[in-house]
């Protein structure tokens, strides 16, 4: 689905990625892990084109994202940014329907078949109830639900998730990605997911990448990602992956920081 190639990028000569590769595969879920400031953010908006990259490529289906254009990407690739606050009062189903927009040509309305996939990706995230509610009256955890309703609503294969729970109470958190692993599984999306929140993602990811001093620090499946050396190395914590049995789930146990578990030995 996209293949990323050797990338390179600055910001005002300072480095941010150095020699990047990675591979996104269908129907997975990835999270892209790190410290603030590692570059996460940064590979994300070089995975649709929000940046170009200094050096290297990022293919789509083999072919350059440079020689694409942004409403063919947008055909395809569909993004959840870090913030949901939207400063004007649109109502809900006016929000999803610009999911629609790059299947429009100039000044064409809506058809009888964009209306159906606005109210299907109302539907299928849970807040068909709120359609005619504005946006501005919502809680966080209901805006995010509408953000990503927006993004099914362009029928993409891949949703980039930016941070997509920081700004959420916990109960919303686990809403939001369940939704988002839901609808992974249902709709054979590829989903991306950048995070520093390794409790909450590990759940969810069949695979991660940690960006560790602006390049690629380890990548595979949590088992193999998430060591006790790596996390102590990155993140400079101690911590252990386990398998939870009450969830069924892999589960990341903090300990603390190196510094506090040390003191406290």
């Amino acid at each position: 689905m996209l293949t990323v190639e050797d990338i390179c990028f600055s910001y005002h000569d300072k480095p941010v990625l150095k020699n990047v590769d990675l591979q996104v595969k269908k129907g997975e879920i990835i999270g892209i892990l790190g410290p603030n400031g590692c570059g996460k953010t940064t590979l994300l908006k070089l995975l649709n084109r929000n940046l170009h990259p200094d050096s290297g490529r990022v293919l789509m289906m083999g072919t350059d994202l440079e020689d694409i254009s942004k409403r063919r990407i947008a055909r395809h690739i569909a993004v959840v940014p870090q913030s949901n606050e939207i400063r004007f009062a649109f109502s809900v189903r006016d929000i999803v329907s610009m999911g629609r927009m790059p299947f429009l040509d100039r000044f064409q309305g809506e058809s009888s078949e964009d209306t159906h996939i606005v109210e299907e990706a109302m539907e299928k995230t849970n807040i068909m109830e709120f359609a005619d509610r504005l946006i501005n009256t919502m809680s966080g955890g209901e805006r995010q639900r509408v953000i990503i309703a927006r993004a099914l609503a362009q029928r993409p294969g891949i949703i980039l998730l930016d941070e997509p729970t920081l700004h959420l109470d916990i109960n919303h958190q686990f809403e939001v990605l369940d939704l988002v692993n839901r609808l992974s599984k249902e709709e054979d999306l590829t989903v991306v997911i950048v995070s520093h929140d390794l409790p909450m993602v590990v759940k969810f990811c069949d695979r991660i990448v940690l960006i560790h001093n602006n390049k690629v620090f380890a990548m595979g499946t949590p088992e193999e990602v998430l060591t006790t050396e790596n996390m102590r190395a990155v993140f400079n914590i101690e911590a252990v992956l386990e398998y939870d049995e009450t969830l069924r789930s892999n589960s990341v146990k903090i300990l603390g920081s190196c510094r506090t578990v040390r003191e406290r030995s």
